[in-house]
């Protein structure tokens, strides 16, 4: 139980990769607030987790709003006085060609993956510096590294978070705070299940591993930044993508 009594809040996890990355830690003993802009898929995720017997509550918020972040924050600290480990998750995508691209689908992008991820940082760290200990994860994208035709808009964000990761990592070393990325390859989600299958067969061609991720091995990931196997590990950003990006 590697996570045993910690709290970790998990921004975008009622589903998908966030939902995995919170029963992956609720399983290693954490208490896990599950949060996403939808409260109803929120709460009825948090049921499921604790009808399997793990510890789990929901704090859903909006995370381009400031005040809805530090309000939120402010009531998962009122009742459980601290937050042990935060992972930034919530992620939205509206990709088109850049000479296409509309000036609200770059905002929008923008807003819910780097300034939501800068704002649930920014209520986080006030407890985390006081209690001089926490563990921050950012999911980033491998997008965020190589570029995408159609993306620049997500590939912006993702390597905004990239580079926030790094600044957060050296203001916070000093109060034992450790703060790295995850970054996503093509992972097997609803989303990837519409593509054809000469799509998916294209995006296997640049994965040396030569299958596609599970939601599992990006959670595993996250697990071993959580926990105190990865306290000399700061600053970092971890390719989850089977090979298709090195460097």
């Amino acid at each position: 139980m590697r996570l045993e009594d910690t709290i970790a809040f998990i921004t975008g996890s009622a589903r998908g990769i966030g939902r995995e990355i919170a029963e992956t830690f609720a399983k290693e003993g954490a208490l896990v607030l599950i949060s996403d802009i939808n409260a109803e898929a929120a709460q009825k995720t948090a049921e499921e987790f604790v009808q399997k017997g793990y510890k789990a509550d929901h704090a859903s918020c909006n995370v381009t709003n400031s005040a809805d972040v530090e309000q939120c924050v402010d009531k998962i600290l009122a009742k459980y006085g601290r937050i042990d480990i935060l992972v930034n998750n919530a992620g939205i995508t509206k990709d088109n060609l850049f000479i296409r691209m509309k000036e609200e689908d770059w905002d929008a992008v923008i807003a819910v993956n780097l300034k939501g991820t800068f704002n649930a940082s920014k209520s986080v760290s006030k407890a985390m510096l006081k209690a001089r200990k926490g563990k921050m994860i950012n999911i980033a994208s491998v997008i965020g590294v190589m570029g995408n035709a159609g993306q620049a808009n997500y590939a912006a964000s993702k390597a905004g978070v990239i580079a926030l990761t790094k600044s957060l990592a050296r203001e916070f070393a000093s109060r034992s705070i450790n703060v790295n990325a995850v970054a996503p390859g093509y992972i097997k989600t609803d989303m990837t299940d519409k593509l054809s299958e000469d799509v998916k067969n294209k995006i296997l061609e640049n994965v040396p591993l030569g299958r596609m991720g599970l939601p599992l091995d990006v959670a595993n990931v996250c697990l071993f930044l959580a926990s105190k196997e990865s306290d000399y590990v700061t600053g970092q950003t971890i390719l989850v993508d089977g090979g298709m990006v090195m460097y």
